[in-house]
């Protein structure tokens, strides 16, 4: 009996013994990074969202005016030519453009409306768009040069059955009048114009 006892406390030392070894051997866990400053972070965040000079520059945008619009579906052939209105307002405090459409698309009434304005974060300017053209959305990135913003971006194309890529380069010529260009895969697969619209003030 006494031998017994001697075993059970052996095993229960060794067992001990090698629970205590692996848990001084387990690596020690990282401690967690300290949170940033809260003042700095609000700061940081305060001026993120501040607009600035480059969301002014988007002011020769804002207003209605007339639009004159030329789309070719096929370079060998003849744009179609079409025209239409639109109204852009600053939303939220000027941090962004609200555009609203209208218009005729291969004789039918047409609609869109689109959202664009600048990342303090990024450094890029953005758009969007959605239309009754479609159900998809049109999103793009882009830089200004002098006048002229230039995007990149991908939209859905109901004849590949896939998003497919475009270029689009809105340039300002004065607060009265600019010119929106769009170029992207043609029939050949090779990059074409697909359309330009050009906007005039209504005063």
């Amino acid at each position: 009996m006494k031998l017994h006892r001697i075993a059970q406390y052996l095993v229960v030392v060794a067992g001990c013994t090698l629970a205590g070894a692996a848990v001084s051997a387990a690596p020690e866990k990282k401690k967690a990074a300290a949170p940033p400053d809260e003042k700095a972070a609000m700061e940081m965040m305060a001026k993120a969202a501040a607009p600035g000079e480059a969301h002014k520059k988007l002011d020769a945008l804002a207003g209605k005016f007339t639009v004159k619009s030329k789309m070719w579906m096929d370079p060998s052939k003849p744009p179609e030519e079409t025209d239409g209105s639109t109204e852009r307002k600053w939303i939220m405090g000027n941090r962004y453009l609200q555009e609203n459409y209208q218009g005729k698309f291969m004789g039918q009434p047409f609609d869109g409306m689109g959202i664009q304005g600048y990342d303090n974060v990024t450094k890029k300017y953005f758009g969007s768009w959605i239309d009754s053209g479609g159900t998809g959305m049109t999103l793009a990135r882009g830089a200004m040069n002098g006048n002229t913003i230039k995007y990149k971006g991908m939209m859905s194309d109901p004849m590949s059955g896939k998003e497919i890529p475009y270029t689009m380069s809105v340039a300002i010529t004065d607060n009265d009048n600019h010119k929106l260009e769009m170029w992207g895969p043609g029939p050949n697969g090779k990059d074409m114009k697909w359309m330009e619209m050009s906007y005039t003030r209504v005063k």
